[in-house]
């Protein structure tokens, strides 16, 4: 029986693929592929025998591994995860073996060289300047010992960061409550009747929560049982650690430990003082003492409105709630009561107006009065999971673009949501290599006849990852390592995502993503005047809490010293100090589940996301100026920023686009927050 994992063309094929398909496909492949690695190195003279060879090698490993890593992220279980795991190490090996490889960064060397090579189009070039600094950053220039502990660490850190995410989405899972009906209540419906739905397939009385996002969510800001938002909010803010209901059978702790230890010794074999320092090569911004000075810069425009917000909130929550002492568990519950009186919206209202089918078919509309492109549904594909749905982007009749889109949360399915890429687009013999995304989000799903409904804020985390598999699949760029998000830096990565978040708050967008779910009646006048009139609502506190994660992160990779006298928590509690307005529980131990610095990519790079958000505030003040679907301005950015992928730097991909550079003042004034304007990046 053929493999499904190496079928050399086409969509992934789901519905055949076994967890026993994984390791013969990576057998096959990665021998290929080294042997190719000797050719390449030995005969490689130009762009057809060095870079396009390597292109397709990279493509065979990617259509091999791409889909198992996507299922272990949304379909794990015990036997894709024993393969998973024992394919780390090989992986680590495989890219070692390229990046360290002396004859291959010859062969690159010799590229680059060449005559004529300084007058190649933008992508090559880039495509070629990037992979030498990734040989660089590979060890490539280190004394044999000093690669071979390269590789040592290399792999230990791959498999510490899948331990940790195994850890998180394991606690995540093993937590459940059942509760008696009373105690549901203030929760929407559709949380209730799901809790209802699992007792009664547990066969047992009243109902059963856990810890999928949705859920946690819905308590923490609904509940009025004040002990059950407690006892949910421990539960959560101490998964995989040494507290809590599971307290030491999940713990992170001896990992993140070991994680930052091994980054701070690569870093030190490469010449890096730090871990951030490391990070920052190719990136926008250009020093740590840049990215530090940005981030509290931020915090010092927004951390006295961030208090004073507060105040308001211990306020209304001591004369109007009758609650003494605002404890980490009643915040968002407060803060809830407090938008419902002072606006009179609150999520749930919007819920019913804002049903998926809706919002999908209106976030289509607006892609295609901005970018000129037409979105088909495809039911001929092979899929994971019935509710996964599939579409493909047409611009004139042709298919550029193709992705999977799966929105509700289950259980064996990683949190968040996320954009990852299946296929990227290259040149190919027969053409051009369609590229194609994976969109996924936690969502609530359907209960019984009632269709699946978003809150507002979920309709922003759904154009957000729209926005992500846009830049990877609108790309004109025909190199596949700067092709789409690749070669992007990752303090620009976030561009697309947040600018397309600005529709979901346009008075002229919102018709287009709402409508009842039972009368297809448009999202009232009234309240739609609400939901914008609330759209700041405790900004500021937002802001700080987000700078707080990003000047942890960095600080944690740039200053932290693995084995000294301050801890982890030690430095957390510093940033707390410095930033923060809350203060959580002596019990919280955040950092064990914070995935995206210790088990995804954004480790000293979390402050990527405010960074790239005074580029997407400004890049979207240009359509405030000519109008929200002009269709010039759409062009613009397609052509500026969405086609180009990595084959330009960044800032000058904006100067394109606004005709100078970034200014944070449109990010403070979307914020309502007061602050001097100022050039940001």
């Amino acid at each position: 029986m053929t493999n499904p994992l190496l079928e050399p063309a086409g969509l992934p094929a789901f519905d055949r693929i076994r967890p026993d398909d994984v390791a013969p496909a990576l057998d096959q492949v990665l021998a290929e592929n080294l042997a190719l690695l000797e050719t390449v190195a030995e005969t490689g003279t130009d762009w057809s025998t060095i870079v396009e060879p390597l292109e397709e090698a990279g493509d065979r490993l990617s259509r091999v591994w791409s889909p198992v890593r996507h299922l272990h992220s949304v379909a794990d279980n015990e036997a894709l995860r024993v393969v998973y795991e024992a394919a780390l190490p090989r992986l680590t090996a495989y890219s070692n073996s390229f990046g360290q490889h002396r004859g291959l960064f010859a062969a690159y060397e010799r590229l680059a060289a060449a005559p004529g090579f300084a007058s190649e189009e933008p992508a090559r070039r880039a495509a070629v300047e990037h992979a030498l600094r990734d040989f660089r950053l590979s060890g490539i220039a280190l004394s044999e010992p000093d690669q071979a502990r390269f590789r040592e660490i290399s792999q230990r850190l791959s498999e510490l960061g899948n331990r940790f995410s195994q850890n998180l989405l394991d606690a995540t899972d093993a937590w459940s409550m059942t509760l008696a009906e009373a105690r549901l209540a203030g929760l929407p419906p559709a949380t209730r009747e799901r809790a209802r739905e699992e007792a009664r397939r547990q066969g047992i009385e009243g109902a059963v929560i856990g810890l999928d996002g949705p859920t946690y969510l819905a308590v923490m800001t609904h509940a009025e049982d004040r002990e059950l938002r407690r006892a949910v909010y421990e539960a959560w803010t101490t998964r995989a650690s040494d507290c809590g209901p599971h307290a030491g059978r999940f713990d992170n702790t001896t990992l993140i430990e070991e994680i930052l230890a091994l980054r701070h010794e690569l870093a030190g074999l490469l010449g890096f003082r730090s871990w951030a320092e490391r990070q920052l090569e190719g990136r926008m911004a250009r020093s740590a003492d840049e990215v530090l000075g940005f981030l509290r810069d931020l915090a010092r425009r927004s951390r006295p409105r961030a208090q004073a917000e507060y105040a308001e909130l211990e306020t209304f929550a001591r004369d109007e709630l009758d609650l003494d002492a605002l404890e980490a568990w009643d915040l968002a519950w407060a803060a809830e009561k407090l938008r419902r009186a002072r606006f009179d919206v609150s999520q749930e209202d919007l819920r019913p107006y804002f049903p998926a089918d809706r919002v999908i078919e209106g976030m289509f509309e607006i892609a295609r009065r901005l970018f000129d492109i037409r979105i088909e549904v495809r039911s001929d594909w092979a899929v994971w999971n019935d509710d996964v749905r599939t579409y493909e982007i047409l611009r004139d009749g042709a298919p550029v673009g193709r992705f999977y889109l799966d929105l509700y949360a289950r259980r064996h399915k990683r949190g968040g949501a996320w954009m990852d890429g299946c296929i990227g687009r290259r040149r190919i013999r027969e053409g051009m290599q369609v590229p194609v995304a994976f969109l996924t989000c936690n969502f609530s799903g359907p209960v019984g006849d009632r269709p699946a409904l978003l809150t507002h804020d979920e309709v922003t985390t759904l154009f957000h990852e729209f926005g992500h598999g846009l830049h990877h699949m609108l790309t004109q760029i025909e190199v596949a390592d700067v092709a789409g998000i690749s070669g992007v830096p990752w303090d620009a990565v976030e561009l697309p995502s947040q600018f397309l978040e600005n529709w979901c708050w346009q008075a002229e967008a919102i018709p287009l993503i709402s409508g009842h779910w039972e009368t297809g009646e448009p999202l009232p006048t009234a309240l739609l005047d609400r939901l914008l009139a609330a759209r700041n609502f405790q900004s500021a506190l937002t802001m700080v809490r987000q700078l707080e994660l990003g000047l942890f992160d960095f600080r944690l990779h740039h200053e932290y010293v693995p084995g000294g006298a301050e801890s982890v928590r030690d430095l957390l509690q510093a940033v707390r100090d410095e930033v923060a307005v809350v203060q959580p529980p002596a019990f919280n131990r955040f950092e064990n589940g914070f995935g995206h610095i210790f088990s995804g990519g954004y480790a000293a790079g979390y402050y990527s996301y405010k960074w790239a958000e005074v580029l997407s505030a400004d890049a979207f003040s240009r359509f405030e100026e000519t109008g929200v679907f002009d269709p010039q301005t759409g062009a613009a950015f397609l052509e500026c920023i969405l086609e180009r992928g990595g084959s330009e730097p960044p800032a000058v991909l904006f100067r394109r686009f606004r005709g100078r550079d970034p200014d944070v003042s449109a990010l403070l004034r979307h914020s309502g927050i007061e602050g001097e304007a100022g050039a940001a990046a």
